[in-house]
């Protein structure tokens, strides 16, 4: 069925606020409530993508929490967290971890206006010793309870929205696409608007075709795929 023109303005409105230099990588986060509801709100504050580190063997799994947000938010996963962190930074993003340390400090103190990634562990063990000693600031969200730390989803979300506040107040949130660089909105709104035919032509090692104002694919298919769109 062709991808009717309004569905093709709401998917443009949405990637015209992403922001490329927002992100987070989780180390073994596997629980799916807990990864489902990180990259809800992701797609609720307008994250491009995210990142992840899973153990060996294990891939990440979403359930109903979701509410398939993970369609609208790739997430990219690391074969070790050194390797993640590493590329990250040569991305240029300054790396925040949620980390209990003498050296963690208020997470309200920090400015996250610039590429900011949220490194956040494993629901019981939090981040690794590896990850700890790689991350440019720990941060802790202060708590007043008697427990020391918060469900990774919900400080995922409390560090995520932190940030955009921070942004909006700066004048510095995308509303017209500047938050994605060309090629990838390019990319990345096909992806939405045609999943099926962008896993085609990366099967194909082709690249995707152009699309014209409305949203229609301005090139001849092979008429298989064109049932599918």
């Amino acid at each position: 069925m062709p991808l009717l023109p309004r569905r093709f303005e709401r998917l443009r409105a949405v990637l015209d606020r992403r922001m490329g230099d927002l992100t987070v990588l989780l180390e073994q986060v596997e629980k799916p409530h807990n990864l489902s509801a990180i990259l809800r709100s992701c797609d609720a504050v307008g994250v491009l993508e995210a990142h992840a580190v899973c153990l060996e063997g294990r891939l990440p799994t979403f359930n109903s929490t979701a509410q398939g947000s993970q369609k609208w938010v790739p997430l990219h996963l690391h074969a070790g967290s050194a390797a993640a962190l590493a590329a990250l930074k040569g991305q240029g993003f300054r790396l925040y971890g949620t980390h209990l340390s003498a050296e963690a400090v208020d997470y309200r103190q920090c400015d996250f206006t610039g590429p900011t990634a949220f490194v956040l562990g494993a629901e019981k063990w939090g981040l690794s010793a590896e990850a700890a000693a790689l991350v440019d600031q720990p941060v802790i969200i202060p708590m007043r309870g008697m427990v020391q730390s918060l469900n990774v989803s919900v400080a995922a979300a409390t560090l995520l929205f932190e940030a955009l506040r921070q942004r909006q107040a700066a004048g510095l949130v995308p509303e017209a696409g500047e938050g994605v660089g060309p090629e990838r909105y390019r990319r990345q709104l096909f992806e939405w608007a045609y999943p099926e035919v962008a896993a085609w032509c990366r099967a194909q090692g082709r690249d995707y075709p152009a699309l014209d104002a409305e949203g229609a694919i301005a090139e001849d298919l092979p008429r298989t795929l064109r049932l599918r769109c």
